[in-house]
């Protein structure tokens, strides 16, 4: 007989697809051990109530309709950062004893943080500080957590560009338009050139690699003069103007985030070329779709692979993906730098054969 255990599962960070198709997993792998599996509401904060905010997860709940459906049931937070949780009035605070003392309060053996690289950073820490059984799973659209192939949510963010793609490509045929699809990437583009690839564009610019518009420019007139009308331009948010700053919008609350460069870009090259330019940006269309089925295989690999190292006592570790092989990393390991597109590697090296423009040249 397995030793009974009583473990929490939670999500932190931006949403994506297939998290909940990772709860369908983890609670039903544990369901089979004999073990109980408390979902906690919107991350840490959730851990931070009084008494926590948190749910016993049953598996009848956890059919195969669960796992098509986006975003996170448990709920999620990138807001509030434990230890410099942000008050309205005053300094920020250090509140991480309280996520520690909801740990405690719920009687749980081990902790499942599914998250990006800044979110399972702050819960490696949290589990240092407390002494916590911690295994995190990497999901980030951006899918810059280092020394994974993979993480939740990539795949279907890049089904969902290349489905935009595919459906601006004829209204721009149409018209004889460029069309500029802003998509999302805080640090990494990942999602831009995979996409941009599989979707035909002409042009696409990411974080890592500096451009110049009047290398956008020469690109869109060499189309022209080929005798097509109209380009396909993709561009990740966090790529900066000219000058290297990056395009910053603020909302209210004092909050900000990457997004603009699409419109400044368009605007450029609307003035450069005389052509008509039209921009779309994607957005939070990117996070919540249903989750293609790749991301449904992944997150259910991961989930399973989470709960036997919570069965081996094997803690501080992050499940990966390498060689076609789920394997496990010390989480130091998997945070210690992003991964951001190799402008060496395959994939760029393969967009400049097909004569795409990465704006360097």
């Amino acid at each position: 007989m397995t030793e009974s255990k009583r473990i929490g599962i939670l999500t932190s960070g931006g949403d994506c697809a297939g998290l909940n198709t990772v709860l369908r997993a983890v609670v039903h792998d544990a369901a089979g051990r004999g073990w109980t599996v408390m979902g906690i509401e919107h991350g840490t904060q959730g851990l931070m109530e009084s008494p926590p905010r948190a749910t016993r997860l049953d598996p009848s709940e956890f059919d195969g309709t669960i796992m098509r459906r986006g975003g996170t049931m448990l709920g999620s937070s990138n807001y509030g950062n434990p230890f410099a949780y942000p008050q309205l009035d005053g300094p920020d605070l250090d509140r991480s004893g309280e996520v520690i003392a909801g740990y405690k309060a719920l009687g749980l053996d081990a902790l499942i943080g599914i998250g990006g690289d800044g979110s399972i950073a702050i819960l490696n820490k949290l589990a240092e500080k407390g002494g916590l059984n911690l295994v995190c799973i990497p999901k980030t659209i951006d899918n810059d957590v280092s020394s994974t192939e993979v993480s939740i949510g990539y795949d279907t963010a890049v089904e969902v560009a290349t489905d935009a793609l595919d459906m601006l490509q004829p209204t721009a045929a149409s018209h004889d338009r460029v069309i500029i699809l802003e998509v999302m990437g805080r640090d990494a583009g990942h999602i831009a050139l995979v996409a941009g690839i599989a979707g035909g564009a002409d042009v696409i610019l990411i974080p890592e690699i500096p451009y110049r518009i009047a290398n956008i420019v020469k690109k869109i007139r060499s189309i022209q003069a080929s005798g097509r009308r109209f380009a396909l331009v993709v561009v990740a948010e966090a790529v900066p103007n000219e000058a290297g700053n990056k395009i910053v919008q603020k909302y209210a609350g004092g909050r900000s985030a990457y997004g603009g460069i699409g419109h400044l870009l368009g605007d450029r090259l609307a003035e450069t070329t005389r052509a008509e330019v039209r921009v779309t940006v994607l957005g939070h269309v990117q996070r919540g779709a249903a989750p293609d089925a790749r991301d449904r295989l992944m997150a259910s690999i991961f989930g399973v692979h989470a709960v036997e190292l919570i069965a081996q006592g094997k803690f501080g570790r992050m499940v990966a993906w390498q060689n076609r092989q789920v394997v496990d990393i010390p989480i130091e390991e998997a945070v210690a730098a992003p991964a951001l597109v190799d402008i060496d590697g395959p994939v760029v090296r393969t967009a400049r054969q097909l004569g795409i423009c990465l704006g360097d040249e």
